[in-house]
């Protein structure tokens, strides 16, 4: 399927990139590889994510070269080619005169030629760009194309003296999201959106969390989404407390919540929306006690996203909020100062309340420059995900309260003078939710 990201920004990619790297510098990217999930039976295969942001190519066995001021074109392409009888199996194959022609790129070899052609194109660069250290397979083939320029020195070659990660350059620039890009962000945020309200929908007839689960990937692939962007999380009841949990296999209780964290993926970039709801359509007392102390937080975390704050604020303001009405409904003691001081939340809230996104779900980007938050700005994008979990086997709070999980979690972007929430056409106030699931 063809990139929702034109092919001009892709080349534009490049070029900044290109235009970063040192003089006499040479960049390395290989494509992902297939992965094996049993005997001669592949994973779906998805695109490495640094060599999709600068190529949209989406095919594996495939390596980009970056030559800035090479004769003959400095963006290069080794991949596949073609063959009528492989593509009979497997389906079409682009091609180096495809890659050209298709994505723009100067010059296209076949990926078999690469160690003949490779080593010419690396020697007299006085540095070399590539993942450094991210695949030991990959970290020995660039070993063995310096080997062979080093092996002509008396010749007069001319190895690199420098090998440098790639990521350096290019995660800081995958950290700022064009206007094309959230739009597909935006896209799959509204997909995924659809998807938790039918979930939603769906819990009032019971079952198990799988059957949850079954309504978000039908309503993702039915709108183009062919893959969630991580395992989807569905937690009833006490397993609303376990962050990680994906076995999506317990049943689903009448007057048990049930946490949802969940998004597709659209074009190879994430969305990721947590909601929380009760399955028989009504919040307890306590459960909404507890619900609106993390939607307040969710709040105003999401009003501190904006030009000039730092990364942490929105943290900052999130601890505040949930610390606080920890101590209103008795679960705390002490000031708000203490609390928060000596980390007295930490039962209740243990993790950040957010992380980048974009091609990956916790996507790249440094969140400290030096020893400094970094400040947010201008199309960065982000998840605001505030939470409470009562351990079931919490004996320091009343029964009541225990068992209990809550997160909300939204996407939003940063823009010139605040923010824009990409995920908001799912409901999260109490009232909103509950009419939804008497509909």
């Amino acid at each position: 399927m063809a990139s929702m990201i034109p092919m001009k920004e892709f080349a534009d990619r490049r070029r900044k990139l290109m235009d970063r790297m040192a003089p006499d510098s040479i960049a390395i990217l290989p494509a992902a590889p297939e992965r094996v999930r049993n005997r001669d039976v592949l994973h779906p295969f998805r695109q490495d994510s640094d060599f999709q942001y600068l190529t949209g190519f989406g095919e594996p066995e495939a390596v980009l070269v970056l030559i800035p001021g090479r004769e003959h074109g400095e963006t290069v392409l080794f991949c596949k080619e073609r063959n009528p009888e492989k593509e009979l199996w497997d389906g079409f194959l682009v091609g180096p005169e495809g890659a050209i022609e298709r994505y723009g790129l100067d010059d296209a070899f076949p990926i078999g030629d690469i160690d003949d052609i490779l080593p010419g194109m690396i020697e007299g660069r006085s540095r070399v760009y590539y993942p450094l250290g991210k695949d030991p397979v990959f970290d020995n083939r660039v070993m063995d194309w310096v080997k062979v320029i080093r092996s002509k020195v008396r010749a007069g070659a001319h190895p690199p003296g420098e090998l440098v990660a790639l990521e350096h350059l290019l995660h800081d620039m995958r950290l700022y999201k064009s206007a094309a890009e959230v739009k597909v962000m935006a896209r799959a945020g509204k997909i995924s959106a659809e998807a938790h309200c039918r979930a939603m929908k769906r819990a009032r007839k019971g079952g198990y969390e799988y059957s949850l689960e079954a309504e978000l990937v039908h309503t993702f692939m039915e709108h183009g989404a062919r893959s969630t962007a991580y395992p989807s999380i569905v937690g009833g009841g006490a397993n609303g407390c376990i962050l990680h949990y994906i076995e999506n296999s317990a049943p689903l209780k009448e007057g048990d919540l049930v946490l949802i964290d969940a998004g597709c993926e659209l074009d190879c970039y994430a969305s990721d929306i947590t909601r929380t709801f009760p399955v028989s359509g009504k919040f307890s007392p306590e459960q909404t006690a507890l619900y609106n102390v993390v939607l307040d937080a969710q709040y105003a975390a999401i009003d501190a996203v904006r030009p000039g704050n730092h990364w942490n604020h929105p943290h900052e303001a999130a601890l505040k909020v949930l610390t606080q009405g920890l101590i209103d409904l008795g679960l705390l003691s002490g000031s708000l100062d203490d609390a928060i001081a000596s980390e007295a939340y930490k039962p209740f809230f243990m993790h950040r309340t957010g992380h980048w996104l974009g091609l990956d779900v916790h996507d790249v980007g440094d969140y400290k420059v030096g020893d400094a938050w970094r400040q947010l700005e201008p199309g960065m994008a982000l998840t605001v995900e505030p939470g409470l979990y009562i351990a079931p086997d919490n004996e320091n709070v009343e029964e009541k309260w225990r068992g209990i999980g809550i997160r909300i979690e939204d996407d939003v972007v940063v823009t010139k003078d605040g923010c824009r929430v990409l995920t908001d056409a799912v409901p999260k106030t109490v009232a909103d939710i509950e009419a939804l699931m008497a509909d």
